[in-house]
């Protein structure tokens, strides 16, 4: 009963100090939501990244040239043991096959194969890698377990394009984290620094509430409720304002990136996920900044 009593206390303590100083608290909430805003919309350039990534990731291939004396028997021996040991589909591509497919590419400067006296292009297969392989190091590995086999001449994936769209989208993950530590702990600083306004004005019941033993965890309860409560309206302006800037934005963002996305996905800026994810960041803001401000005050 006791513990039920001073959750009340808190909160109704943490409510009306939200009503003496309305405008502390407001420019504290839309700081939090702003900062929360701005982590939304790079959430979703992310997720478009990861979307670029993954139709890219799903063409990778590796290619692998037979030895001059290949037969189609032998090639088709060769993509049996490369599908088996990596999960992925082995396709069987002829000399006749691939020198068509060469001249189609080549367009009009491709009549002039025809004149060639015998096709130099060898048996070769073409891989499609498993999810699980797409990364540098493990197509690397397996170019080079093709390259041992007796009947490879050689193996190739586009090593450069995978190893810069890799390195791309690692960049902007962790580009994007280190904006939001940033940003996130000068948030907290600059709701501590509003927090400590509200603060100072109640500083005379904070010290009636010491003179009768009140201890440093009650008296900075309501505080940290308030924080709390400035964190989950920041997280829910911010969601007004992602939702809002999806319903303007959002049709002509899905025709732009269209491209970039799986087949028959939407470009979502609110969804249940980033709605947890806003919402607890929020709070975690609104409660650090409350914990730091009366920290401060009570060392004074």
């Amino acid at each position: 009963m006791r513990a039920l009593a001073n959750t009340a206390y808190f909160w109704r303590c943490a409510v009306q100090g939200v009503r003496r100083a309305p405008l502390v608290h407001l420019l504290a909430v839309f700081t939090i939501g702003m900062v929360l805003l701005a982590a939304g919309l790079a959430r979703s350039g992310i997720s478009l990244l990861d979307s670029l990534t993954e139709s890219i990731g799903g063409e990778v291939e590796l290619t692998v040239y037979l030895r001059e004396g290949a037969t189609e028997s032998s090639a088709a021996e060769v993509a049996r043991l490369l599908g088996s040991k990596t999960g992925g589909s082995a396709m069987v591509v002829t000399p006749e096959a691939a020198l068509a497919r060469l001249r189609a590419e080549l367009r009009g400067v491709g009549d002039a194969l025809r004149d060639l006296p015998s096709n130099p292009l060898p048996y070769s297969v073409q891989l499609r890698v498993a999810p699980a392989l797409r990364n540098p190091a493990a197509l690397r590995a397996l170019a080079a377990e093709a390259r041992a086999m007796p009947l490879v001449q050689d193996a190739d994936y586009g090593e450069e394009a995978v190893a810069r769209l890799t390195a791309i989208s690692r960049a902007v993950r962790y580009a994007g984290l280190v904006a939001f530590t940033v940003i996130g702990l000068a948030t907290v600083f600059i709701v501590a620094a509003t927090l400590q306004l509200a603060i100072y004005a109640r500083r005379d019941e904070i010290e009636i509430q010491k003179l009768v033993g009140a201890t440093n965890r009650f008296v900075k309860a309501p505080f940290l409720v308030e924080g709390g409560i400035q964190g989950v309206l920041g997280a829910a302006l911010a969601l007004a304002a992602l939702w809002a800037f999806s319903q303007a934005v959002g049709p002509k963002l899905q025709l732009l990136f269209a491209f970039l996305l799986r087949p028959g996905a939407q470009l979502s800026l609110v969804s249940p996920s980033v709605a947890c994810e806003l919402l607890l960041g929020g709070g975690v803001l609104g409660l650090s900044g409350s914990f730091v401000a009366v920290g401060r005050f009570l060392k004074t």
